[in-house]
């Protein structure tokens, strides 16, 4: 367990109107030392038993020293301090509007710095762990899943997805990434730099701009892996965590990226079809129960399949900079990328 200042517990203590922050356990480290997340009990004036609740804690002035990979200079330094003001201003305008079918945790209060300066701030959000009135929590964390767990993972997108389909630009560009995704290129130069010289380095803007000017857009998670998802004990519905990578583009990023994360190399092949299939299925009925009666769904799906392709590869250029040799480049990924180059050249 570790501490927080005095000063630090005085603002969860304000954000969320309690009388008393009681630190709990660390969850985890935040990337490459910007903190952490820890659970905190909150109790209120009336005697109230206290509430579990999630801070993330962000310390910028001790951030950047320990990355794994080495990349921790100047742009990687400002990509993640904006990161951290997109996520607060995910949970603060756009998560209320997902359905259970595509649940959050709930923003109990936030507040945040200048990014140009070495000041900490913190987001205190829902536990999920907890049961709720409508829901039974969310406590399990996978390391790998069966058949009905993916899906249960591409169903939250599906209807993440839906949710925000065709959302208007100019809303999204003033409080998330304009270009959702961690690893998109217009943020990833000094990867990009250090790819060795070929097809797949030459078109990589070729790649990104494809996904990026498809017709059918909408708001992307960014970081669709397996990690940033919990899970029920019971069947059903998934949750998701982590919006720091949230913005506009093509759902097959997240779908791609969530694959990646969840198959071996035969698996993602095998697998391929059946898995698109049962996407633009949920998909679809997603759309349905949203009353988007009068949407070409057809055209989005034709749309979209066929930039699938573009997703992965896309992917696996920022692989290819940023740790080449990485297990997720295997037979599947390095063909399917391939295929794409093929395409363009």
């Amino acid at each position: 367990m570790q501490d927080f200042s005095p000063a630090v517990l005085k603002r969860i203590c304000t954000l969320t109107d309690a009388e008393q922050c009681m630190p709990g356990a660390v969850v985890q480290s935040l990337w490459s030392g910007y903190g952490r997340i820890q659970k905190i009990g909150l109790s209120v004036a009336d005697g109230t038993r206290a509430r579990s609740a999630i801070v993330k804690y962000v310390d910028a002035a001790g951030a950047g020293r320990d990355h794994p990979r080495g990349w921790n200079g100047g742009a990687s330094h400002m990509r993640k301090i904006r990161s951290y003001e997109v996520e607060r201003n995910f949970y603060s305008t756009f998560a209320n509007q997902c359905s259970d079918q595509c649940r959050v945790a709930e923003l109990l209060g936030a507040d945040s710095h200048s990014p140009a300066s070495d000041l900490d701030w913190l987001m205190v959000l829902e536990d999920l762990d907890q049961p709720t009135s409508v829901d039974e929590g969310f406590p399990i964390r996978k390391n790998g899943v069966t058949q009905k767990e993916l899906l249960a993972c591409i169903n939250w997108l599906a209807n993440f997805h839906a949710t925000f389909i065709n959302i208007d630009p100019a809303v999204v560009d003033a409080e998330l990434w304009p270009v959702g995704t961690y690893w998109h290129l217009a943020t990833r130069r000094d990867e990009w730099d250090v790819m060795e010289p070929g097809k797949l380095k030459d078109l990589a803007q070729d790649i990104a701009q494809r996904l990026s000017e498809c017709q059918f857009q909408t708001l992307v998670h960014g970081d669709a892996k397996l990690a940033n998802f919990c899970f029920p004990t019971s069947d059903g519905a998934v949750a998701a965590v982590d919006f720091q990578y949230v913005g506009r583009g093509c759902g097959m990023k997240d779908v791609a990226y969530l694959i990646s994360s969840c198959l071996s190399d035969a698996e993602c092949g095998r697998q391929q079809e059946s898995l698109l299939n049962s996407y633009f299925s949920m998909l679809e009925a997603a759309l349905k129960a949203r009353k988007e009666v009068s949407f070409d769904f057809d055209a989005l799906e034709s749309e979209w399949r066929e930039l699938y392709r573009f997703a992965w590869a896309d992917f696996y250029r920022f692989l290819a900079g940023w740790s080449p040799g990485h297990w997720k480049m295997h037979g599947y990924s390095n063909e399917i990328t391939n295929a794409v180059i093929r395409e363009l050249r």
